[in-house]
């Protein structure tokens, strides 16, 4: 077993340059794209070249960080309020990118009370404009540091409650290693965790089907780092568990968590937990707290994002006999699409979310009190 702890490098930061591994064309491809304004981390973030809650965020608040420190050095703000003008115009935008992931709009009221505090003492904008840059590059380093205290609360969890100790492996879907953050991961930093203590057996990861961050990303993530593992279809996941009873635990990320617990992740996430609960094997959520939404009461009030129908009908990568990229339709022409891109799973299918806080239990049989962690 491998204790292989390199990992990929998604987001490489410098101040004022910004660039961003192209994860549309993995594992075909290593294509890093520079971003030079907002414009770029939008268009970025909204075609999914950068995708996972948390790399959103920061992604969005670098590109700004990029764009307003190449016209600070351009001398095009002469006043504070020209400044905080630019920056709140460009957080608003920024928002638009992606509408269910509740880390870039944490982000950016937290990056937008940071600049209203330091414009009110300011007297020159360069003031506001380094405040904002050093505040968008701490994120990259928390992020970081979040995600293996993540990944070490949730190794622990495991260890402590599986029912054989020696003979762990681990179901995960979509992608949350360090293709979805600043590096680590949130879910699959708990797989990696696991496995740099000689504690994990397999791996295993869904092909997370329409948009395929499965089969690209994370088998990709788990190839590069050596971790023993296995990509399965996403109708195989009951299979595996009622065939294979080392597979004690499904870990997932999480895009928004409402303050009862109930869990917004990448569509197919739902009937993943309740087939763990089926099995009686646990079903655990990973995210950094900045994912929780206290303002969010239940799933019912989260917006799912709708994602184009040719994510659908068509499959994209490369021909087998000369690696050319092609794009092909797999589906009858005319077919109606319904392509959530999310689903909610309630907070009774869930044994624990864990942040870099610590694990969160239920206080209960059916809910999480988020807002009590929180405030701990």
């Amino acid at each position: 077993m491998s204790n292989n702890t390199k990992t990929l490098e998604a987001i490489k930061y410098t101040r004022g340059n910004l660039s961003i591994l192209n994860q549309l064309v993995l594992p075909h491809e290593t294509l890093f794209e520079t971003v030079l304004n907002v414009q770029n981390g939008h268009a970025a973030i909204k075609t999914m070249k950068t995708r996972g809650a948390p790399a959103i965020a920061i992604v969005a608040a670098l590109s700004l960080a990029v764009d307003v420190y190449t016209r600070q050095q351009d001398e095009e703000f002469s006043t504070v309020d020209q400044v905080v003008r630019f920056l709140y115009e460009s957080l608003e935008y920024l928002k638009t990118s992606r509408p269910t992931a509740v880390n870039l709009f944490d982000a950016a009221g937290k990056l937008w009370t940071l600049i209203q505090a330091t414009a009110a003492e300011a007297k020159e904008p360069a003031t506001v404009v380094n405040a904002y840059i050093e505040a968008a590059e701490q994120m990259l380093v928390d992020d970081v540091k979040d995600n293996k205290n993540i990944g070490k609360f949730g190794a622990q969890y495991i260890l402590e409650n599986a029912k054989d100790k020696e003979n762990i492996s681990v179901l995960t879907h979509c992608n949350t290693g360090s293709l979805a953050t600043a590096g680590w991961g949130t879910a699959l930093g708990i797989i990696r965790d696991l496995n740099a203590n000689g504690k994990l057996q397999h791996a295993y990861c869904t092909e997370t089907r329409p948009y395929n961050q499965g089969s690209r990303l994370t088998a990709y993530e788990l190839v590069y780092e050596e971790i023993p593992a296995t990509l399965i279809c996403d109708n195989m996941a009951s299979a595996l568990l009622k065939q294979n009873p080392s597979v004690q635990a499904i870990v997932v990320g999480a895009d928004r968590v409402a303050a009862n617990g109930d869990t917004a992740n990448k569509i197919g996430t739902y009937q993943l937990a309740i087939a763990a609960k089926y099995h009686g094997i646990m079903f655990i959520v990973a995210a950094p707290s900045t994912s929780i939404d206290l303002n969010t009461k239940s799933g019912d009030d989260i917006v799912i994002e709708q994602r184009p129908s040719e994510e659908l009908v068509t499959v994209s990568g490369v021909r087998v006999q000369d690696d050319e990229p092609t794009c092909i339709r797999i589906a009858a022409a005319d077919i109606g699409v319904w392509n959530p891109s999310f689903d909610v799973t309630p907070a009774s299918l869930i044994s624990a979310i864990v942040t870099e806080q610590g694990v969160v239990l239920k206080n209960g049989q059916s809910e999480f009190d988020m807002t009590s962690f929180l405030k701990k």
